[in-house]
C-alpha cells in the first residue's frame, strides 16, 4: 500500500478527516453519527437511515435518489446502522470516481458533496414529520430485517448471547432495534428524534482519495454545514464498569438439525489498553484463524463442529466463540473449548505459531488498509475512546508481542455465558 497522508480539521460540530491517497481511484465520503446506545431510543435510530435515504427534499424518491447517483458515474450511497462498543452509530457511506481520471469535466466529488448534504441535512418532512408513506415502508422493511435473523441461526445464536450475556448493560440491545417498538413510531417523533441527533450527536466524516485539503475544505463550508451546538459537549458511551464474572449456561430448543454453541467471554482489555495488540495475537492463536486452537482441536481433530471461531469486540472487550455442533456432542464440545483456553493461559503454544499469526494478521492488517472503508474503520477507533493509534503504529505494535504478553492476556479472560441453541434431531448433523 502507498502512502497516506491524513489531515483533520473541524467545520461547526464535524470532524473532518482528509485521507489524501493516490492508490484508489475513486473518492470515498463516509460519515458516522454517533451517540451511546439506548434502550429508548435504538429502534428509531435504526430506522432513521432508512428513511433518510428514501427521500430527501432535492430527491423525494428512493428512484430520484438513484437516478442522480447514476449520473454521477454510477456512484453508489448506503446508509445503516452498528454498534461500537456500547455506541450506536449511523452510517453514510458514499463512493464516487475521482473526475481527476476521467476525460469528463463534470465536478463529481462536489457532486456528491450535495447529494451528502441532501440525503443528511435537508430531509423530506411534510406537516411536521418525515413523509407518511416512506416511513410506513421502511417500517416494513425493517420489520422484516429484523424477523429474519430469525431464520439465520448463527446470527441468532449470536443475538441471544448478547442479550443474555449484556442483559444489564446497553450492548445487550440488539442494534436494530424491537420489531414491536416500531408501531408506535410516528412521523412528528421520528423526525424530533432525527432534530436531536443533529443537535447533539459527534459527527466524524472521512474523506478518502487523490484530494486537496483546501479544496476539501470549501466543499464542507459549502455544502455540509449542520445547525451550530448550544452545547459543544458531546455526550459519549459509558466506559466499561469492573464486574464480578458467574459463568451463565442458556439452552434453547428450536427444530433445527445443527446446534449453535457460542460461549461469550470478558477479555478485560479494550482498544484503549496498552495490551490491544497482545489480544489480537491471542484471539488470532485461540480462534481467529485457520490455524488456531479452536479449529484445529475442535473442528479438525476432534470432529465435533461445522464451524468454529472465535472473534473479537474491541471497544466492549468481549471475546466471542462460534461453533456448529450436533446437539449430542454439547458437553464434548465445551470441554474441548475450556481446554484450549487452559492450553492458552498456561502458555502451550510456541514462537514458531506466534510468528505465522502475527504473519497472518498484518497480512489482514494490509488488506483492510488498501480499502477505503477499511481504511476508514481503523482510522475511527480513535475517535471512540481515548487512547490515539496512527495508522503506521499498528505493524510494529503486532511485531513486538511477546509469548509472554499472549499469556498475560490469556490470564485475564474470563468465560461469562455459554449460549447453546440445540436442535430437536440428537444424532444429525446437516
Amino acid at each position: 500500500m502507498e502512502a497516506v497522508n491524513v489531515n483533520q480539521f473541524t467545520e461547526g460540530p464535524v470532524c473532518v478527516h482528509v485521507i489524501q491517497s493516490k492508490t484508489y481511484k475513486t473518492n470515498t465520503l463516509v460519515l458516522h453519527i454517533r451517540a451511546p446506545l439506548t434502550k429508548e431510543d435504538h429502534t428509531k435510530r435504526a430506522l432513521l437511515p432508512l428513511v433518510m435515504q428514501s427521500g430527501s427534499k432535492d430527491y423525494p424518491t428512493r428512484q430520484k435518489i438513484r437516478q442522480s447517483l447514476d449520473e454521477l458515474y454510477g456512484a453508489s450511497l448506503t446508509g445503516d446502522v452498528n454498534k461500537k462498543g456500547e455506541n450506536h452509530l449511523i452510517s453514510f457511506r458514499l463512493e464516487v470516481a475521482n473526475e481527476r481520471y476521467l476525460k469528463d469535466n463534470t465536478p463529481l466529488l462536489e457532486e456528491a458533496f450535495k447529494m451528502m448534504t441532501s440525503v443528511v441535512a435537508n430531509p423530506l418532512v411534510e406537516d411536521g414529520g418525515f413523509k407518511d408513506s416512506i416511513l410506513t415502508s421502511e417500517k416494513r422493511n425493517l420489520k422484516q430485517r429484523i424477523e429474519s435473523v430469525y431464520d439465520d441461526k448463527i446470527r441468532y445464536a449470536n443475538m441471544r448471547l448478547n442479550e443474555e450475556m449484556c442483559k444489564d448493560e446497553p450492548y445487550g440491545l440488539f442494534v436494530y432495534g424491537n420489531a414491536s417498538e416500531l408501531d408506535e413510531i410516528t412521523p412528528a417523533a421520528l423526525y424530533d428524534y432525527y432534530k436531536k441527533i443533529m443537535q447533539e450527536d459527534v459527527l466524524d466524516l472521512y474523506v478518502v482519495g487523490d484530494v486537496e485539503v483546501d479544496e476539501i475544505k470549501k466543499l464542507v463550508q459549502a455544502h455540509l454545514a449542520f445547525p451550530e451546538r448550544k452545547d459543544q459537549t458531546p455526550s459519549s458511551a459509558e466506559k466499561e464498569k469492573t464486574r464480578t464474572i458467574e459463568e451463565n449456561e442458556i439452552i434453547e430448543q428450536q427444530d433445527l438439525k445443527q446446534g449453535k454453541l457460542h460461549l461469550g467471554y470478558r477479555t478485560n482489555i479494550t482498544y484503549q489498553d496498552d495490551e490491544y495488540f497482545a489480544l489480537q495475537l491471542f484471539n488470532g492463536l485461540f480462534g481467529g484463524f485457520s490455524h488456531s486452537k479452536l479449529f484445529i482441536n475442535v473442528r479438525e481433530k476432534a470432529s465435533l463442529a461445522y464451524y468454529a471461531a472465535s472473534r473479537v469486540e474491541s471497544h466492549k472487550g468481549l471475546l466471542m466463540v462460534m461453533s456448529g455442533i450436533e446437539t449430542s456432542n454439547y458437553d464434548k464440545a465445551v470441554r474441548i473449548i475450556r481446554e484450549q483456553m487452559e492450553a492458552m493461559k498456561n502458555g502451550d503454544f510456541d514462537d514458531a505459531q506466534l510468528e505465522q499469526t502475527k504473519a497472518v494478521l498484518k497480512n489482514q492488517l494490509l488488506e483492510t488498509m488498501d480499502a477505503p472503508r477499511g481504511l476508514v474503520e481503523l482510522m475511527y477507533h480513535n475517535e471512540l475512546g481515548e487512547k490515539k493509534r496512527e495508522l503506521d503504529e499498528w505493524i510494529p505494535g503486532i511485531e513486538k508481542v511477546t509469548k509472554e504478553d499472549v499469556v498475560s492476556v490469556a490470564e485475564k479472560v474470563e468465560l461469562d455465558t455459554i449460549y447453546f441453541l440445540k436442535g430437536t434431531e440428537d444424532d444429525s448433523g446437516e
